[in-house]
């Protein structure tokens, strides 16, 4: 199968598929068309996943098509934006058909899911790796961003985290058992959290979505912002399956593994009082900012290593 049929046959149909008003010109042309709004700002961001670095060997083509698209559009979220669409550059050892069709549909139904359209991308021969550019627009001058937290700010998080890195212990195995199967979802088949971000709009200081480590990300708005942080870590929310099969090992989990893509968000008392309760209920409040910097931990944790996942081996 030659590149050109490559794209018709499998994704010139994600392009016509969705679709928004944003967007005017998909793929076909040297460039895609997107026109933003009056009143409204454009960020987009663009993110690589390499196999055998970001997704394991011989990985399910189907969980690669979502998750790739989810990895990409989760940094989206945490700037508070709406999707709008992506482009894709996609480097394949072979033009297997059976890979691409499930690939494909994974992708698919991501887009779908998250309201994003394809507008366009390449092809191109050699080890396994993808890279999506997402793009979104928020309301002029509300993006959410890392530099924002103040001194008293409450530090949330969305969901519960440490799963997808237990996830990392059971991706090979056979027949998992349901506990396992919980977790393994939330690596498989992360779900950005688009819909809270946008609702945290003119209430949050600060946010980030959490890819490399609650820790390691909150770390990321202290030094953005020239504050710090305690973090109470009996409040840092984890799930009956994480407890049930890490056992003392799953706080540990829960503040530095990655890839959960919640969100972790400062937000001022007054601000809080004034989000909605539906809002509110999203989110667990576990800690504060301080004056002054540095990442305190309360509640027995010792020698926790608050680094996070870095491509080249130094601590972020």
């Amino acid at each position: 199968m030659g590149e050109f049929e490559l794209i018709r046959q499998f994704f010139q149909p994600l392009a016509a598929a969705g679709g928004s008003s944003q967007l005017l010109l998909g793929p076909g042309d040297d460039c895609a068309i997107q026109r933003v709004p009056p009143g409204r700002d454009l960020v987009f961001s663009v993110d690589t996943l390499v196999e055998g670095v970001h997704f394991p060997e011989r990985y399910s083509p189907f969980n690669l098509g979502w998750r790739s698209l989810a990895v990409a559009t989760s940094d989206l979220a945490a700037m508070g934006a709406a999707p709008v669409c992506f482009t894709l550059a996609l480097t394949l050892p072979e033009a297997n058909e059976d890979w691409l069709s499930d690939f494909a549909e994974g992708l698919a139904k991501a887009s779908a899911t998250f309201g994003i359209t394809l507008a366009g991308g390449d092809t191109t021969r050699g080890p396994l790796t993808l890279s999506l550019q997402v793009h979104g627009t928020v309301r002029e001058g509300e993006a959410l961003r890392r530099s924002g937290a103040a001194s008293g700010d409450l530090i949330c998080v969305s969901g519960t985290l440490g799963d997808a890195g237990a996830a990392l212990a059971f991706l090979d195995a056979p027949s998992p058992s349901d506990m396992e199967r919980a977790v393994l979802e939330q690596y498989h088949v992360p779900q950005p959290r688009l819909t809270l971000g946008q609702q945290l709009v003119g209430y949050a200081s600060a946010a980030i979505d959490v890819s490399d480590g609650l820790l390691a990300d909150l770390q990321h708005i202290l030094d953005a912002s020239n504050v710090g942080a305690r973090v109470q870590v009996n409040k840092v929310p984890m799930s009956a399956a994480l407890q049930n099969l890490e056992g003392n090992k799953a706080v540990n989990l829960a503040l530095t593994a990655g890839d959960d893509y919640q969100l972790c968000v400062t937000i001022a008392p007054e601000q809080w009082a004034r989000l909605p309760g539906s809002v509110q209920a999203e989110l667990t409040v576990i800690g504060q900012i301080e004056a002054s910097p540095g990442l305190r931990l309360d509640g027995g944790q010792k020698n926790v290593q608050t680094q996070g996942f870095d491509h080249f081996g130094r601590t972020v």
